[in-house]
């Protein structure tokens, strides 16, 4: 079950190395390739609903196995989507990929908390989250070498023409070809290795609710509302900044190295969130969770700051640090959310979960604005969001009724 939740970290991530070599391939601005990110990040608001429903019609197991089999027909989607080469295809095949993951996520969280003692739940989903935070963290370094291998300046597109432009897309595009054919294997005998265990049939045990008047009642909730706007700020930031290193680092006044070698400083982005987690786990046990969400804010917003007023490795290094500082934001954001709300947690929690598609539409703003005023102060994004989760860790989250 750890691998399975490996390999979705492993699948978003390697997102941030798709995204600089499609922008080669197909001569895209900043806002045109970010949907990638669109693509992949909306799929969870559109397919966590009928996952849900899914679970409820199938049960757990077989709800994580169908997951499976889509993540690995949403990979061999990528074949002919580099074959052609399209970037509409491209975008298609994560959308399918992506709502492989939702299915997967929607079940295998509370699937793994049933697999054994009540008392170890929470340790065995830490262990999970764990390995995703994995796969986040070495998806870059081996997307780099596989994809990013023979990369060529991002503006090299910009002076081919024709069958020569044609001969180029379709050489840089078969790059993606064995990875994710490699992914799709990976995931068929993932889903195989599920269905053959003998593991416990488990019902979805969750009340059901009045339709109506609780979803209603929850918007009452002045901490909940303002903690859904922080949710959908945070993945935004947290996935915009990871979309954009490669990039980034590429230029000649940050890091003035090919995308091959940015690629591996993608994953110090991602391994001081893993890392950072483990340090904020026991901070929380003495610090109050507002505060150290707050804390965590100011930190990330003056290192995005920083490299916005800087250049060279001052820069590089300022917003590769903020990965660390993101470690505790998610889950803390997610129980700062849903504290009080007695038996509306349930709808509060999915209510919480669906503003991650943040990461679907931050990425978009970021994009639109590099085109504007480039690529170095397109971060006021992201700044500007963690600014608005320092309000709500110091004052935001108390509860209060509206």
């Amino acid at each position: 079950m750890t691998l399975l939740f490996f390999m979705c970290g492993f699948l978003a991530t390697l997102n941030d190395i798709l995204i600089p070599h499609l922008k080669s391939i197909f001569d895209l601005n900043y806002a045109e390739v970010m949907m990638v990110q669109f693509s992949f990040f909306s799929s969870f608001l559109l397919f966590s609903f009928p996952s849900g429903k899914l679970v409820d019609f199938i049960g757990y197991k077989k709800t994580i196995v169908v997951g499976l089999f889509i993540m690995g027909c949403g990979a061999l989607l990528f074949l002919p989507a580099a074959t052609v080469p399209s970037f509409p295809l491209f975008a298609a095949a994560l959308v399918v990929l992506a709502g492989g993951v939702t299915a997967l996520q929607v079940s295998g969280n509370p699937y793994i908390s049933t697999l054994g003692s009540s008392r170890t739940a929470s340790s065995r989903l830490n262990l999970t989250q764990a390995f995703n935070s994995l796969g986040s963290t070495i998806a870059p370094s081996i997307g780099g070498a596989l994809i990013l291998r023979a990369a060529r300046p991002l503006n090299a597109v910009q002076h081919l023409r024709d069958a020569t432009l044609h001969a180029y897309r379709v050489e840089q595009a078969s790059y993606v070809k064995l990875p994710y054919l490699g992914i799709a294997v990976t995931l068929f005998l993932l889903g195989l290795l599920v269905a053959s265990q003998k593991l416990p049939s488990v019902r979805n045990s969750s009340s059901p609710d009045h339709p109506s008047v609780p979803v209603l009642r929850l918007w009452g909730r002045r901490h909940l509302t303002l903690g859904i706007v922080a949710m959908f700020l945070y993945c935004g930031a947290e996935i915009t900044i990871g979309s954009f290193l490669v990039n980034y680092i590429s230029r000649p006044e940050i890091g003035g190295m090919s995308p091959r070698s940015a690629a591996a400083y993608v994953s110090i982005y991602w391994g001081g969130s893993m890392i950072g987690r483990f340090v904020g786990s026991a901070l929380l046990r003495r610090i109050d969770t507002g505060v150290l969400v707050g804390f965590n804010a100011v930190v990330a917003a003056c290192l995005v700051a920083t490299s916005m007023a800087t250049a060279g490795h001052l820069a590089m290094w300022s917003i590769l640090l903020v990965g660390s500082f993101n470690s505790i934001m998610f889950p803390s954001l997610f129980t700062l959310g849903i504290k009080g709300m007695g038996n509306l947690t349930g709808k509060a929690s999915g209510v919480m979960m669906s503003a991650a598609v943040g990461a679907a539409v931050i990425p978009v703003l970021q994009g639109t604005l590099a085109d504007r005023v480039g690529i170095h102060y397109s971060f006021l994004v992201p700044a500007v969001c963690y600014l608005y989760i320092v309000f709500y860790g110091l004052e935001g989250c108390k509860p209060r009724r509206i």
